[in-house]
């Protein structure tokens, strides 16, 4: 189906609220609007920026990025005044540096990721573990790679 087709298709939910839970993790997705399939030379470049603020908004618990999209697997941290980072605030920061990045590396310009993303809230443990293995697998999924140590892509936080 063609980016076009798709983004009429998807329409419907555009500006839909993303709904967070007290230090739950989330599970998050975000397509390409423009780059598809993105280079690896910009897969670099968006890795980069979905750990830039590890630590610090969120913590990153795994993250791949794939041709065509990215998922990230997360827990909204608090402020110093304690109140939770939004899942709009901390994707804002990612999309936007990354897709700045991606311009100027590839000598473009205008919107890189679909303006909506796709966010789930992780209601338990096994559901924590069922996701970070959904992105750990996802290039094996794809047949980009035998195995998912080999893509260069996915990052796991140490168990």
């Amino acid at each position: 189906m063609t980016q076009r087709l798709l983004q009429g298709k998807y329409d419907y939910r555009r500006r839909l609220p993303h709904y967070q839970s007290e230090d739950r993790a989330l599970f998050v997705t975000f397509c390409c609007g423009c780059l598809d399939p993105l280079p690896e030379t910009a897969r670099d470049i968006v890795l980069r920026h979905c750990l830039h603020d590890q630590g610090r908004k969120a913590v990153i618990h795994a993250v791949v990025i794939m041709p065509n999209h990215v998922h990230l697997l997360l827990t909204p941290l608090r402020d110093a005044d304690g109140n939770l980072y939004s899942l709009v605030e901390i994707l804002q920061g990612m999309k936007g540096a990354s897709a700045h990045s991606l311009n100027r590396a590839l000598g473009r310009s205008g919107p890189v990721w679909q303006e909506e993303s796709f966010d789930h809230v992780l209601r338990s443990e096994e559901s924590f573990a069922e996701k970070k293995e959904y992105i750990r697998q996802n290039p094996v999924r794809r047949g980009l790679v035998s195995r998912p140590e080999d893509y260069a892509w996915l990052w796991v936080e140490a168990a």
